[in-house]
């Protein structure tokens, strides 16, 4: 093979050249974001716990609001019965945002890290008497 030598630079300048992003942002991501959980409701509860655990809130709590809105909006079931056994009032503004009534602080931060931007507020606002939250990069 001719210019064998030639070839081996070039794709070892065109690998580092690809690759370079990664090694000049070594050590620079984002730190992970702490939702903020001191909202006055959050405060006066007695035991501060969500609709199900807080492992699988993190984990799962899209497809719980899903299911809610299949179960609400499909087929007119408005209770969600959680692991506990406890009937919960099916209401993304009368349930979740009770409690989480910081959108910027809480749901705003995890969703801006990921790059997530959820469909929820295309139908959904803010109940009267709260506090009006500014709408963020297309999530109003």
């Amino acid at each position: 093979m001719y210019d064998s030598s030639k070839i081996i630079i070039g794709l070892a300048i065109f690998v580092g050249l690809v690759t370079s992003p990664l090694w000049l942002n070594k050590g620079k991501a984002a730190p992970k974001p702490t939702p903020k959980l001191d909202t006055p409701a959050i405060q006066q509860l007695e035991k501060k716990e969500c609709v199900e655990s807080r492992a699988f809130m993190r984990a799962a709590h899209m497809q719980l609001l899903n299911v809610w809105r299949d179960q609400a909006l499909r087929k007119g079931e408005r209770t969600y019965i959680n692991k506990k056994g406890e009937k919960i009032k099916i209401s993304l503004q009368n349930t979740c945002m009770k409690c989480h009534s910081n959108k910027k602080e809480f749901c705003d931060t995890c969703h801006n890290y990921t790059d997530i931007k959820p469909y929820c507020w295309d139908c959904h606002f803010i109940p009267e008497g709260r506090k009006t939250w500014a709408s963020t990069e297309g999530h109003s």
